[in-house]
């Protein structure tokens, strides 16, 4: 998975945020947080949904039954932030409860069905992560 991630971030880079194959399309930025039990920074290639003035990110790990290691690593270090295009942005994060959760997570398995597909996948209930501007 690293490398994989490695390689959407350089062409992210490269491409002034736009990537190709199965992210071709899709907004796409790039979420630096800090691990929780490191404290290293990492980088992470993900979907959001732009909500107002913030976006949302989805904790759906390709249907796996566990969160992935990201969202761990933002409820520990809310304040992270986002490469989005070429601009990098201070965000705080804010996992969503279900009154604001739901309305977002249905537009985002209507608007991109794989994650319909994951949440199939998963007992879970998988966590949409507001990133607001600090």
């Amino acid at each position: 998975m690293s490398d994989w991630n490695q390689q959407i971030i350089e062409e992210f880079r490269a491409n002034e945020g736009h990537v190709g194959g199965p992210f071709e399309g899709a907004p796409l930025l790039l979420l630096h947080h800090t691990g929780r039990k490191s404290g290293t920074e990492r980088v992470t290639p993900m979907m959001y949904q732009a909500v107002g003035d913030g976006y949302a990110v989805f904790a759906s790990y390709a249907g796996a039954d566990i969160h992935p290691a990201w969202y761990h690593n933002m409820l520990a270090n809310p304040d992270v932030s986002a490469e989005i295009g070429t601009e990098t942005v201070a965000l705080r994060a804010r996992d969503l409860p279900a009154d604001e959760r739901d309305p977002v997570w249905e537009k985002q398995k209507k608007d991109y069905p794989g994650f319909a597909d994951y949440e199939s996948k998963t007992d879970r209930t998988i966590p949409v992560v507001l990133l607001e501007r600090r």
